[in-house]
């Protein structure tokens, strides 16, 4: 599986969101980070939020980080923000404070380690950025890689990244709603060539409509990877476990209820380069079932409910969707999270 949408592994955990299992402090009124390839803070947060809501590392890095900084930083994933930047970099954020973009709520996330949550890639090939769209703003994307020299074991300065940016793009396009977990921003890029082993990449947003600018590190391997995600959430017998990121997203809507039953719908949505074939799952919640679903294929997996693509709709064109209908017994307080995945 690729890192299309780290969303995916939070299907079960965001669940607790939803019934409201733990009131999580509120979030910031913005704005974004890099999902793909996942950010400190993105992967940190779908890493650590438990089933009841409450954040619960797993990874060590994140979990030295919550030790320093706390969950709120967390749960304001998207906010790595300075409000007075105005495209400033070398001088106005220190060195070794670069992941943090010198703000001091995120300070944690500046740690020099090398077992942070990381996203496989290979040199030189295609790879869609997604940078969530939390809230939407004009503005320009710079997108850097470390230079060999760089070592996971010093905090970042600018002096390690390489001179140039190898992406920069100016208001892309973008899927999905602000103040969710699926929209984003989405741009093709060809990954720096003769890269191998550990680096990071370094993103700021510079926008072009205020001085706020918002700076992030995602960490990678190029090891002929496409995308997978290591150092997220952990298995039955806790060792670290890919993140489940397939081609697509979903986004789920209860679109009626009654006493006693439910009815809603998903929105299935591949990423650039098409899928063929889905699997979405989603947990209705303590005490409820699907018991119909149309244009999908139903069947229950313990308290996952999966929904698989039928024959006529499996074929989704890049950014494509297909949506499919679902009725259900009990009640559904909260929208659940819903994850997507392609072969």
């Amino acid at each position: 599986m690729t890192a299309r949408r780290l969303t995916a592994l939070a299907a079960t955990l965001l669940l607790a969101l939803a019934v409201g299992a733990v009131v999580a402090p509120a979030a910031a009124p913005a704005h974004g980070t890099p999902q793909q390839p996942g950010s400190r803070t993105w992967l940190c947060y779908l890493d650590g939020l438990s089933p009841q809501g409450d954040i619960q590392p797993h990874n060590p890095a994140c979990s030295a980080a919550v030790a320093q900084g706390g969950t709120t930083p967390l749960y304001n994933w998207f906010g790595v923000l300075r409000s007075d930047a105005n495209g400033r970099t070398t001088g106005f954020v220190p060195d070794g404070q670069l992941c943090s973009g010198g703000n001091p709520t995120f300070a944690a996330y500046d740690l020099a380690r090398s077992d942070w949550p990381v996203t496989h890639v290979t040199a030189g090939a295609q790879f869609e950025i997604d940078y969530s769209n939390w809230a939407k703003h004009p503005g320009t994307f710079y997108v850097y890689v470390t230079r060999d020299t760089w070592s996971p074991t010093r905090p970042l300065a600018w002096s390690d990244l390489e001179a140039a940016p190898f992406s920069t793009v100016t208001d892309p396009p973008q899927v999905g709603g602000p103040g969710t977990n699926d929209g984003h921003y989405y741009w093709t890029v060809t990954l720096p060539a003769g890269k191998t082993g550990r680096h990071l990449i370094y993103a700021r947003w510079v926008r072009s409509d205020s001085q706020e600018n918002f700076f992030s590190c995602s960490d990678v391997v190029f090891d002929g990877g496409t995308g997978q995600v290591t150092g997220v959430g952990t298995g039955s017998e806790g060792t670290p476990q890919p993140g489940a990121p397939g081609l697509c997203t979903a986004v789920l809507e209860i679109t009626n209820s009654w006493p006693g039953g439910f009815q809603g719908e998903v929105t299935v949505t591949a990423g650039s380069s098409g899928v063929s074939g889905w699997t979405t799952s989603f947990s209705p919640g303590s005490g409820a079932t699907i018991t119909q679903a149309w244009n999908g294929v139903y069947l229950q997996s313990g308290t996952l409910s999966v929904v698989r693509n039928e024959s006529w709709n499996r074929q989704l064109t890049p950014h494509g969707s297909a949506t499919y209908g679902f009725v259900g017994s009990g009640t559904v307080t909260g929208t659940p999270a819903v994850t997507c995945t392609s072969p």
